[in-house]
């Protein structure tokens, strides 16, 4: 099992996409072991955007994050990071391919509606940023094993 990490941005929230995006997510076997819905504070967007910091978008991408409240997730799964970000599909909307979250609900330059980790090593410290380790949970969905074959357990 692998956890990767999804914040539903603000245009997400604005536009009331919350649950639609969700569903694609648990709908594909995904399972969300930490969740919640807050405005986040500057030192945390200067945080996780770091990397980008000398680009010219960064100021921009910190304000409009800090604008709206964000459900920031921790996903859970075989491959979840692969998954997620095919399923989130290209970073543009108007690039991205029709069946992915941001083919179906985006064409926006600026606004991708979703956040995920791009890596193993990402989803860690992403992670670490949002969430204690106490505030994830531990479960199994009842038809967890519908979900996954038996050895992708293991």
């Amino acid at each position: 099992m692998e956890r990767t990490l999804i914040i539903l941005k603000p245009d997400a929230v604005q536009r009331g996409l919350m649950g639609r995006i969700l569903t694609r997510f648990e709908d594909k076997g995904l399972k969300v072991v930490a969740a919640r819905f807050e405005r986040l504070a500057e030192s945390k967007l200067e945080k996780h955007y770091e990397a980008h910091k000398a680009k010219p978008f960064y100021t921009g991408l910190v304000r409009f994050m800090g604008e709206s409240p964000v459900m920031v997730m921790v996903l859970e799964g075989v491959n979840a990071i692969t998954v997620c970000r095919r399923m989130m599909g290209a970073t543009f909307g108007a690039d991205a391919e029709p069946g992915t979250v941001r083919g179906d609900f985006g064409i926006s330059r600026s606004y991708n509606l979703v956040h995920g980790s791009d890596s193993a090593e990402a989803a860690e410290t992403e992670i670490a940023l949002f969430f204690d380790a106490n505030e994830i949970v531990e479960w199994q969905p009842a038809g967890h094993r519908w979900v996954y074959d038996a050895e992708d357990l293991s």
